[in-house]
């Protein structure tokens, strides 16, 4: 068993974004410290006995505060669960810690806070550097507040900073969508998440926009390619389909769900894959809170990979990435040949130009980066 991924959810927000469709609630002023601390006290016993681990767990090498909005909860609070972490697993001294962050929710003190705690680096959620488009999107921020919180991300400590950029927005024009870019690489970040809006079904953008994108095909378009293109003049390299970063500062527990590592997740609705396990934790925010304090587990077997399973994974998750998957790999950890099984596929997408061959590794060109969703799908036939 290689080195473990741990990723922390914490379901609380200020305001349910309009294009959300995470597991989270907005607080109730009335009952937020009592809800929030019955949580943090919840995580506690999950952490000290996740019945999913084996018995000699490895070394855990990340850390992953995700939501909702981990930077709501105060410094003791997350203090809390990350020691309890370090005394229930061996956590390497040189661990990414992330946590998400809403420039919203933050001050100079807390950052400070968050950082002598031991986390290293903050993924925050930015979305755009348009008033009117973060309004629209129901965010709580204005872009000088996420000036702000960056600037004092750096003063504490933080070098380690990525932010998220969406496009597709409705009403952004590629002038609106260009300013954005510029004003986000301005904040001169380690990495960068871009990726167009989703409409999901259950949000209150469902509705209004299902039958009628917010952006045509031809708009979206010049928006990626404009993205790709003052990125890489800046120095960051694609290392994903939606990431970018510069040298070195690629997300170290991302990168485990792409290369089919084991990862652990605790927390309301958290989702973890131990060897062949595939599990999903309780998704009720009572139900978990109640179970885990009558000590019964909250996770159930959600699936069992067969080897196939692991197969198709290794291709549709590992070819996420630009650099590939090794096919020397595959046939380590399969023992047979990936063309003993896939190379009419292998053959196809690269006779089309979706994909290259270069010595072991196996990687999707720019076309086939652009039809990834069918690339993936020829790998189930």
């Amino acid at each position: 068993m290689g080195s473990l991924g741990i990723y922390v959810h914490v379901p609380f927000c200020v305001k349910k974004c309009n294009y959300c469709d995470f597991l989270s609630f907005p607080l109730k002023r009335e009952t937020d410290c009592s809800e929030v601390e019955n949580y943090v006290n919840a995580l506690q016993k999950e952490i000290c006995n996740p019945f999913k681990m084996p018995e000699s767990p490895a070394e855990v090498d990340t850390i992953y505060l995700g939501g909702g909005t981990p930077s709501l909860l105060s410094g003791r609070q997350i203090g809390t669960i990350l020691e309890t972490i370090r005394r229930k697993f061996s956590v390497k001294s040189d661990a990414e810690i992330t946590m998400e962050c809403n420039p919203g929710t933050v001050t100079a003190e807390s950052l400070r806070a968050f950082r002598d705690l031991g986390i290293n680096r903050l993924s925050i959620g930015i979305q755009s550097a348009v008033e009117k488009e973060l309004s629209l999107l129901g965010r709580i921020h204005t872009f000088s507040q996420a000036k702000q919180a960056v600037f004092w991300a750096r003063e504490a400590g933080f070098t380690n900073l990525s932010v998220d950029l969406m496009s597709a927005i409705p009403g952004q024009t590629i002038a609106s969508y260009e300013h954005s870019l510029r004003e986000i690489l301005a904040l001169e970040p380690q990495h960068i998440s871009s990726y167009s809006l989703i409409i999901e079904e259950g949000t209150p953008f469902f509705e209004k926009y299902r039958d009628n994108p917010p952006v045509d095909e031809d708009t979206d378009r010049k928006m990626y390619e404009l993205t790709q293109q003052m990125l890489a003049d800046r120095g960051y390299a694609r290392y994903e389909i939606s990431n970018y970063a510069r040298p070195g500062f690629e997300s170290r527990h991302n990168t485990k769900y792409w290369t089919g590592e084991d990862y652990l997740g605790v927390g309301l609705g958290a989702s973890s894959k131990i060897g062949t396990f595939r599990l999903k934790n309780e998704t009720g925010l009572r139900q978990y809170v109640s179970r885990l304090s009558r000590g019964e587990t909250v996770a159930s077997v959600e699936e069992i990979l067969t080897k196939e399973d692991e197969q198709v994974e290794f291709f549709i998750l590992g070819m996420r990435c630009m650099k590939g998957v090794s096919l020397r790999k595959y046939r380590e950890r399969f023992g047979e040949d990936a063309f003993a099984r896939y190379g009419k596929t292998i053959q196809k997408i690269c006779d089309r130009g979706l994909a290259a061959r270069e010595e072991d590794r196996l990687f999707l060109t720019a076309k086939g980066i652009d039809v990834s969703n069918l690339v993936f799908e020829m790998f189930f036939g």
